[in-house]
């Protein structure tokens, strides 16, 4: 038995299929396949059964992979303690940031540090709220960029910085015309919101006390904020927009873009790991490059900002 076979039967257990599997593991299907095989063969059961389509685990099989998952975290750790005690940027990293934030951060904050520290492996994947946590309990991921929801007290959390809602107005929607977003205006407007899960949609659901939410969510919820920016600036509705997302705009885009009424609705995005995370070395130079890419006035709740 080896940590290599552990890890593979997590992989399987993960994906539900051996071909996802060997691709995130990095070898091919018929090494995966044989390696499992070996491992069955060695503890006298079947941890997976093949005939089904996706690939399901036994019930001996969940035994086997809740005790790989904890032997592979524990294994993870000893490398871990070394690489920090070395002050070493090396090792696979993984990151697991909101849809909602990735498109605008990601790109302003690590192809520069990568650049600047190409020893650095960095794996950066797009996940909501509570596969964020998911993953994090099951040492998946070392880190998750997110905003404050509840629940999250399980866990260490570093302030990144805060950002304001704004509404993004087709013009051909009266909304257009105002100058500032009261709660009240955005009863009965065509709202293009994101699908169940994402806690963006949620918190801005909460603030503005939206009643016409229920009616549009069944027909025209979808999945991005930038297919609703098209979908606005195609002539129809409103969507919400984060405050970064409005540093890229074009002069046209800008145009669209309304800020809500004081207090703006405000969200804290904060770096999330586990109680027992030990890479800070590696963590404290993210953060510090994140804080550094977004504009000063972000680090810090203004007075006009109300926390969502």
């Amino acid at each position: 038995m080896t940590l290599q076979q552990l890890e593979y039967i997590i992989a399987v257990y993960r994906f539900k299929q051996f071909g996802k599997a060997a691709d995130y593991c990095n070898v091919t299907q018929p090494t995966l396949s044989a390696m499992v095989q070996k491992l069955e063969e060695e503890l006298g059961v079947k941890i997976f059964d093949r005939k089904k389509k996706p690939v399901e685990v036994t019930p001996i099989g969940q035994k086997v992979i809740e005790q790989a998952w904890k032997v592979i975290v524990r294994a993870r750790k000893l490398k871990e303690i070394v690489t920090e005690e070395k002050h070493s940027l090396e090792g696979p990293f993984n990151i697991g940031i909101l849809p909602t934030i990735a498109p605008y951060l990601i790109p302003n904050v690590f192809p520069k540090l990568m650049n600047s520290h190409p020893e650095m492996d960095i794996r950066i994947t797009e996940m909501k709220t509570e596969e964020i946590k998911r993953a994090l309990r099951h040492g998946d991921i070392d880190a998750g960029i997110l905003a404050v929801v509840d629940g999250i007290e399980d866990f260490n959390s570093k302030g990144l910085y805060y950002e304001q809602f704004f509404a993004y107005v087709a013009k051909s929607d009266k909304l257009y015309h105002y100058e500032h977003i009261k709660n009240q205006d955005l009863n009965g407007e065509f709202l293009w919101l994101l699908g169940e899960g994402h806690c963006l949609s949620n918190q801005l659901e909460k603030f503005c006390h939206l009643k016409s939410v229920a009616k549009n969510e069944r027909a025209y919820r979808l999945g991005s904020i930038e297919t609703f920016m098209r979908m606005v600036e195609n002539g129809k509705g409103v969507t919400f927009i984060p405050e970064l997302a409005t540093l890229q705009l074009t002069d046209s885009q800008k145009d669209l873009v309304r800020p809500f009424a004081i207090p703006a609705p405000t969200r804290h995005i904060v770096m999330l790991t586990s109680k027992s995370f030990i890479r800070k070395a590696l963590l404290d130079l993210i953060i510090e490059e994140i804080k550094k890419a977004v504009p000063k006035k972000m680090l810090q709740l203004q007075r006009d900002e109300q926390k969502v």
